[in-house]
């Protein structure tokens, strides 16, 4: 019993340490976009200018200039709730990196009674697992699908990746005890919460659901 609870106090210092890292990473990427709309109405003036005099080619550069700079602005997801803006866009950079594409439609109007590091917790799990799978196939087939919304008094999170590999009849782990080690909590939270969880496995895809009271 004590080594439970020691462990368990260990898993939770390390996941609020992770969500402080979540926390000052989507900060920094706001302050790169503010900072970008800040210069925004200063572009627009040079151009203006060069138009003025029918600089085309002057004009032409400094779109090229803009062009470039804005793909070194990372996209930001902006749900209405700061600890899962925290974590979707810390593991939307990491999906950058590795060329998973991400298609996300994400809104949390309201406020939640989801503790920040269990909501935290959830997601960041599951997108590491799917980022996982997603690179067992070429980076042209690399996507996950992120839809989050709310429906009633139930904050509903669906995630679907592609996948490698024959339709799953049961859903263990493949990296081992880490990997197994991750949804076990996730359906651990789950549970605590009263919320629900399922998971699906089609021939190329992967779909977990999960349905949180609000």
């Amino acid at each position: 019993m004590f080594f439970d609870k020691l462990i368990e106090r260990k898993v939770t210092l390390f996941e609020q340490e992770l969500l402080q890292k979540y926390y000052a990473e989507v900060e920094s990427m706001y302050g790169k976009m503010r900072g970008w709309r800040h210069d925004y109405r200063h572009h627009i003036q040079a151009m203006k200018v060069h138009a003025a005099k029918g600089e085309l080619a002057e004009i032409q550069c400094y779109l090229d200039m803009l062009d470039d700079d804005l793909t070194n602005v990372e996209t930001v997801i902006r749900t209405g709730n700061r600890a899962a803006d925290a974590v979707l866009n810390s593991k939307l950079s990491l999906a950058g990196e590795r060329q998973i594409r991400i298609k996300a439609e994400v809104r949390i109007p309201v406020l939640l009674t989801t503790p920040e590091l269990d909501l935290c917790t959830i997601i960041g799990n599951l997108l590491d697992n799917a980022m996982e799978a997603c690179m067992e196939l070429p980076p042209e087939k690399r996507l996950i699908r992120i839809y989050m919304e709310m429906k009633g008094n139930f904050l509903y999170f669906a995630l679907t990746n592609t996948a490698g590999g024959r339709k799953k009849t049961h859903f263990g782990t493949t990296r081992g005890q880490g990997r197994g080690l991750g949804l076990n909590r996730v359906d651990a939270i789950v549970k605590k919460l009263g919320g629900h969880i399922t998971r699906a496995s089609e021939d190329e895809a992967f779909s977990t659901e999960v349905m949180l009271p609000q």
